[in-house]
C-alpha cells in the first residue's frame, strides 16, 4: 500500500517550482508510505536517473511505500523492468500474486523480490493490459513505457484505490494518489468546480463521476485505464476495461448458489489474509463485518484475531451488543473507540484535510477514530466489510427496484405479496416502500420535478442564485449514467451503485482515513468474480419474497456466523448522532457560518436565518447543515478560489 505522484510535460518546468511540488507531495502523503520513498526523474538529455536533478526534467515519478509484502529494500519503488523499458509506481495489493508468479516463472521469468509489485510489473509487460482482469485486488498503477513513449494510468475494478489527474495550463499532465497532493503539482489552480459544488451542497452528491470539487482535476474512473503520450503529455486513449455485466441468469438452485458464494467468499478472505505484517478486522456488528471476522477464525483457527469497533452513544445507534456476540464467538481480542462531539470538532480540520474534499456526514469521523485506534494497537492491515451492502442488496433491500422487476415481468400477485411482507420489517413501512416504488417507476427525465415536489426548490434561498447562474451550471438532480438495460432492476441498481453513485464515495472515506494512519484497509467483498456471480443470480436470491435482504449470503454463512447475527432485522454500521452533535455545538456552528461571509456561493443572511429556524424547531433538521460546515472549513483550509 502506497502513495504515488508525478507528471509528464512537453517542456521542462521551473526547477524551483518542481522541487517545491515534489517536497509538498511527499509531505502531504507521508501517511500513505512512511517506510520508504523513491523518486525517478527523466530528461531527454540524460534519460532516467535517481539523482535529484530536475534540470531539463520532462517526467517525474514519485512513490511512498507502506511495506506489507517483502519488507526488504527489494520492494523499493518506482521499480524498473529487467530490460529498463518499463517503470512502475504502484499503489495497492494484488492478492493472487503468488499464483500469477508461478505462471510467469513457467514462462521463464526470474524474480528478485517477494513483492506483488514485481509480479504486477512482469504480468503487465508479459501479457499486456488483458491481464488486468486476472488480478484479484485493489490497485492504482502508473506504468511508463520508454519504447512506445507512453504512460498508462490504471485503476482497479471498483476504484478502491484512488488515482487523480490534471492537465495544467502549461500542458503538463499530472497524477497523484490524493487531491491534496495533486493541487501541489506545478501550476495547478485551486478553483472550485461549480457544478460539483452545487451537487454536493444541495444533494450531497460527490465522487460519482470523473469530476472532483476542483475544476480541472479528475479521477481515473473505476475499471478504466488511460494512455498518455510521454512526449506531448496528451491523452491518447481512455478505455473501460471492465464493468459488471448483467448476462444470462445462473441456472443454479438457491442452495447451490449459496454454496458457490460461500466458496468464493472464503477464498477471497483467504487471499486477503496474505500479509507480512500484523492484521485485524474492523467489526461493526453487522452481517458483513461479522462474516469477515467469523471467516478469518474459520479459515485460521489459531490466528491472533483482533477486532476494532466504534461504540456509539445512545441506544438508537449502539451496535455494541452485536459486536460483542461475534467477539465472544470467535475469541477475538477487542479494541473499541468511543467519541463525543467536542472531540469531533477538535479533529475536524485534520479530517477535512486528509479527505481532500468535502464529504457526507459525521459518521466518517467515527471511521477516522477507528483507524486511529488500529494504528495505536500496532496493526497495519485490516479487513473491512465495505461493499457488502452494495454487492448483495443490503440496506433496506431495494424494495422499489424489486417491485418494479416483478411488475414489469407481469408478476402482479407476487409483487403485491412482496409489498406487504417487506413493509413489515423494522427499517421499512408501507409508505416508505411505496415511495421507493414511485421513485423506481418515475422516468429519468421526470425525476428532477418529483424531487422538487418532495424536497423543495432546486435553488434554495441560502444559495446565491446570482453566483451559480453566472457559472452556467445545470440545476438538475445529479443522476448516474444508466449503462444497463433490461427488466432486472435490482441488478441494474447494484451495478450502478458499485461503480458510480454510492460505493465510490464510501471507498474514498475508507482509503483516506486508513492511509492517514498508515493502515491498509482491505475489502474482501469487492472482487470481480463475486460481482459477476451475484449480479447474475435470480433477484429473489438476493431479496427473498419475505423481504429478507442478502438472503443467499446469509444462507452461505450458516454454520460460520452466529445465527443471531444472520437473523438480525436491523443494521446501523458506523453511524453517529449527527443532529444531536450539531445541536450541542451551537456556538461552534455559528462561528463557522460566520466564516462564510467572504464565500460568494452563499446568501449569508439566509444561511444564518435557516440555521436559526432549525435551532428553534421552526424548520426540520436537514443534513445540508453539515455540508455547509464541511464546505466552509474546506475552503479555508485549502484556500479555494472562486474565480
Amino acid at each position: 500500500m502506497c502513495g504515488l505522484f508525478g507528471w509528464v510535460t512537453p517542456e521542462a518546468l521551473n526547477e524551483n517550482q518542481s522541487r517545491q511540488s515534489i517536497d509538498a507531495c511527499f509531505k502531504v502523503m507521508h501517511g500513505r508510505g512512511p517506510d520508504d520513498k523513491g523518486l525517478l526523474i527523466h530528461s531527454r538529455a540524460r534519460g532516467w536517473s535517481t539523482v535529484d536533478n530536475l534540470k531539463g526534467a520532462d517526467t517525474v515519478l514519485g512513490h511512498l511505500r507502506l511495506s506489507i509484502l517483502d519488507l526488504s529494500p527489494r520492494g523499493h519503488q518506482p521499480m524498473s523492468s529487467a530490460d529498463n523499458r518499463y517503470r512502475i509506481a504502484y499503489n495497492g495489493e494484488v492478492y493472487n500474486y503468488k499464483e500469477l508468479r508461478e505462471e510467469l516463472e513457467l514462462e521463464g521469468h526470474v524474480f528478485e523480490s517477494d513483492t506483488d509489485t514485481e509480479v504486477v510489473l512482469k504480468a503487465l509487460t508479459h501479457w499486456g493490459l488483458s491481464t488486468l482482469t486476472r488480478f484479484v485486488g485493489m490497485f492504482a498503477i502508473v506504468l511508463h513505457d520508454d519504447l512506445e513513449k507512453k504512460v498508462y494510468l490504471i485503476r482497479d475494478f471498483f476504484g478502491i484505490k484512488p488515482l487523480f489527474y490534471v492537465k495544467n495550463e502549461s500542458g503538463m499532465f499530472g497524477f497523484a494518489s490524493e487531491l491534496p497532493a495533486i493541487i501541489n503539482l506545478p501550476e495547478v489552480k485551486k478553483k472550485v468546480n461549480p457544478q460539483r459544488l452545487y451537487d454536493y451542497l444541495l444533494f450531497g452528491d460527490y465522487d460519482s463521476s470523473s469530476e472532483t470539487m476542483i475544476e480541472g482535476v479528475k479521477h481515473v474512473l473505476p475499471g478504466h485505464y488511460m494512455v498518455i503520450d510521454s512526449i506531448t503529455a496528451n491523452i491518447i486513449e481512455e478505455t473501460r476495461y471492465w464493468k459488471p455485466e448483467l448476462g444470462v441468469i445462473e441456472q443454479l438452485s438457491f442452495t447451490d448458489s449459496a454454496e458457490k458464494l460461500r466458496t468464493q467468499f472464503l477464498n477471497s478472505v483467504r487471499l486477503h489474509l496474505r500479509s507480512d505484517v500484523s492484521l485485524g478486522v474492523t467489526l461493526s456488528g453487522g452481517i458483513d463485518s461479522s462474516s469477515i471476522t467469523a471467516a478469518v477464525r474459520h479459515l485460521e483457527p489459531d490466528f491472533n484475531l483482533k477486532t476494532f469497533t466504534y461504540v456509539a452513544s445512545g441506544d438508537a445507534t449502539n451496535e455494541e451488543v452485536w459486536a460483542n456476540s461475534v467477539i465472544k464467538d470467535t475469541g477475538a481480542k477487542s479494541y473499541k473507540a468511543s467519541i463525543n462531539a467536542d472531540e469531533m470538532v477538535s479533529d475536524l480540520d485534520n479530517l477535512i484535510k486528509l479527505q481532500g474534499e468535502p464529504f457526507g456526514g459525521t459518521s466518517i469521523y467515527a471511521q477516522y477514530r477507528v483507524s486511529k485506534l488500529i494504528k495505536e494497537a500496532g496493526v497495519t492491515v485490516t479487513l473491512d466489510g465495505q461493499g457488502g451492502d452494495e454487492l448483495l442488496a443490503g440496506y433496506c433491500g431495494f424494495p422499489g427496484e424489486r417491485l418494479k422487476s416483478l411488475l414489469v415481468q407481469g408478476k402482479v400477485l407476487q409483487a403485491w405479496s412482496f409489498f406487504n411482507t417487506t413493509s413489515k420489517w423494522p427499517d421499512r413501512n408501507k409508505m416508505m416502500v411505496f415511495k421507493r416504488l414511485v421513485s423506481a417507476l418515475t422516468p429519468k427525465q421526470l425525476y428532477p420535478l418529483f424531487w422538487s415536489i418532495g424536497q423543495g426548490s432546486r435553488m434554495p434561498n441560502w444559495l446565491s442564485s446570482e453566483w451559480f447562474e453566472g457559472q452556467g451550471i445545470k440545476f438538475d438532480v445529479p443522476m448516474p449514467e444508466d449503462i444497463y438495460t433490461g427488466s432486472r432492476y435490482v441488478h441494474r441498481a447494484l451495478a450502478n451503485q458499485l461503480t458510480q453513485k454510492g460505493l465510490p464515495a464510501l471507498l474514498r472515506h475508507g482509503d483516506r482515513n486508513s492511509m492517514h494512519f498508515s493502515v491498509e484497509s482491505r475489502v474482501p467483498f469487492l472482487t470481480k468474480d463475486m460481482a459477476e456471480f451475484v449480479l447474475n443470480i435470480p433477484e429473489e436470491y438476493l431479496i427473498a419474497d419475505d423481504g429478507t435482504t442478502k438472503a443467499v449470503f446469509k444462507e452461505a454463512m450458516r454454520g460460520i456466523v452466529p445465527d443471531q447475527i444472520l437473523d438480525r432485522k436491523d443494521k446501523v454500521g458506523f453511524e453517529s448522532p449527527e443532529r444531536e452533535w450539531l445541536e450541542q455545538l451551537g456556538p461552534w456552528v455559528e462561528e463557522t457560518l460566520a466564516e462564510a461571509s467572504d464565500i460568494p456561493v452563499f446568501n449569508q443572511e439566509k444561511l444564518r436565518q435557516t440555521w436559526d429556524e432549525i435551532k428553534l424547531g421552526k424548520k426540520e433538521f436537514n443534513w445540508q447543515v453539515w455540508r455547509w460546515l464541511n464546505f466552509i472549513r474546506w475552503v479555508k483550509l485549502f484556500e479555494i478560489e472562486f474565480s
